[in-house]
Order: structure tokens, then sequence, then C-alpha cells
């Protein structure tokens, strides 16, 4: 008896010290997405009558058949090389059929060129499709993402990294998986072997992949082996579905947009891209896994306790 009374009361201690701990990581770990800056509402092209445009928005008709939306950080460097592979994609899109488009460069708070490096781009390959949009303060790659997905105009909308780690040509098979319904096609830099594309990490890089796979599925989100490759695209239906209820700023962004899609029954398809490692990047192995885990867990509570409601967008 006394045996059972100590596990009874230890059973008790563990489920009121889990019960405070989830409280605290509710508390101080949920993230509170910023409203815009009145500045953040335009963007800068290279076209001399109109340099200063004001963006469009998700709930408007479609305009073009496709949105890029690249976030960027201080990333005067590896900008161009991104830049470059979408120019020669769009300039072979164009000989075989066309493709009307927007490239939208989402400068997240840089103190570097990385801005003035885009539109120098666009000026010297007389790209008007063009253009920036300066944040005030960096948000994070998710509010960078999500504040420029809300401004798109395109029928289908892609972000990806600034990096060039993904082949751009590979948003064919992206493409493919698109339909009248909302759907999101992601690219993924497992199944490699299967499908013949090449993918490039670090060992480190590989068994953080790995352990992170793994804490994301014990906290319910299953079904896809590569949650944080930054080559995702969207069905119009699917980002009007997904981005107004966006609360994650962060690079655990991507694990919000995939629980938004499963509770609201949008299909999800996985596609193999080429990928590569980039030098460069502002993500710390250390510190950044542990706020990824953290903040993970926090989005998890938000919406098994109900704090966050998701909105039926028409």
């Amino acid at each position: 008896m006394a045996t059972l009374s100590l596990l009874l009361t230890l059973l008790a201690g563990g489920v009121a010290a889990l019960a405070l701990c989830s409280a605290l990581v509710v508390r101080f770990k949920s993230p509170k997405p910023r409203p815009r800056h009145d500045s953040e509402n335009y963007s800068l092209c290279i076209d001399e009558k109109h340099e200063r445009q004001r963006l469009g928005s998700l709930w408007d008709e479609a305009r073009v058949d496709l949105s890029i939306i690249v976030p960027a950080y201080n990333e005067e460097e590896r900008l161009p090389v991104l830049l470059n592979d979408i120019r020669e994609y769009v300039a072979h899109r164009r000989e075989t059929g066309g493709l009307s488009y927007e490239l939208i460069i989402m400068d997240d708070g840089s103190k570097d060129r990385t801005s003035e490096v885009a539109l120098e781009f666009a000026r010297i390959h007389g790209i008007y499709e063009l253009r920036v949009v300066k944040h005030v303060v960096n948000r994070g790659k998710g509010g960078a993402v999500t504040q420029g997905i809300l401004s798109a105009t395109g029928r289908h909308i892609l972000f990806c990294d600034a990096d060039g780690a993904t082949r751009f040509s590979d948003i064919d098979a992206l493409l493919a998986k698109m339909s009248d319904e909302p759907v999101i096609a992601i690219g993924s830099r497992n199944n490699q072997a299967l499908s013949g594309t090449v993918v490039e990490r670090s060992h480190l890089r590989a068994f953080l992949q790995w352990g992170f796979h793994t804490y994301v599925t014990l906290l319910g989100v299953r079904g896809v082996r590569d949650t944080q490759c930054g080559f995702k695209l969207f069905s119009r239906r699917a980002a009007r579905l997904v981005f107004p209820n966006m609360h994650v700023e962060r690079f655990i962004f991507d694990i919000e947009i995939l629980l938004l899609a499963r509770y609201q029954h949008i299909a999800v398809a996985e596609v193999p891209v080429n990928w590569h490692e980039v030098a460069g990047s502002k993500m710390s192995i250390v510190r950044d896994s542990i706020q990824m885990a953290l903040d993970l867990l926090a989005v998890r509570l938000n919406y098994l306790l109900g704090n966050w409601v998701i909105k039926k967008c028409p």
C-alpha cells in the first residue's frame, strides 16, 4: 500500500511538473507576429515611372502564373546565384511556351546590400518582374515568407531560400503536382536514391535532420520526411487557407504550415529535389536547434489547447 501511495504521489508530481512546463512554454515561447509597418506595404523595382509600388494581396484574383517569394537576410553574396538560376529557368520557359511571373525579394531587415544587389541584378538583366520589399526590422524567415505570400498575385506561389541550394528548375516537378484543389508540393532532400536526385550535406547536418524529424514525428507531424527544405509550392487556394493563419515567424514556420495543411485536409505532395549545402548559413546549429524544439512544442500546445483557432478563409 505504501509503495502504491508513493507511486501515485510521484505520478501526480510528474503530471503537475509537466503541466507547469507546458504552461511556461506556452507563456514564454508562443510566437507573437507583428503587424506590418506602413512602408512594408510597398515594394521597390527598376521601373523608373513606378519605382515604389503598392503590394498586391493574396485575396485579389491571380494576375500571373507564378509568384516567387525569396526571404533574404544579409544575402548580398549568395543571392545572385539564385537570381541567375531563376533568370535562366524563366528564359527557357519563355522559349517553350511562356511563363508570366513575379519575383519578390523579402529583405528581412538586412544590414548589408541585399536590396541593392537584387535591384542591380534586375537592372543589368532587364528583369522588371523583380521587386524588393524592405522590412523595418528582422522578423525571421517565417515572417518574411508569410508577408511575401500574403502579397502574392500568382496562380501558384513558391518560396525558396536565397542561397540557391536547390536547383530552381526542379520547380517543374512541383508544378506537376498542382491541381484545381488546394494542394502544397514541397521539395524533399530525401528519397534521392530512388529519384536520382543529388543531395550533398555534412554528417552533422544529416544527423540533426534525423533527430529533428524524429522529434517532429513524436509531436504528431507525420507523413513528411523532409519538413525543412526551403522549396515549397502552393496553389493559390492552399495559400489562402494557410498563411492568414500563420503565427510563427522564425525557422519552425514550416511545421506550422504542415499542421495547418493537415487540420484543413490540404493535400501535401513531397517531391525529391536536387540540393547541396551552401556555406554562409545564418543558422546556429546548437542555439537554433534548441530554439526550434521549444518553438515547435509551443506551436503544438497552442493548437491542442485551442489557444489558436483556425480562421475559415473563403
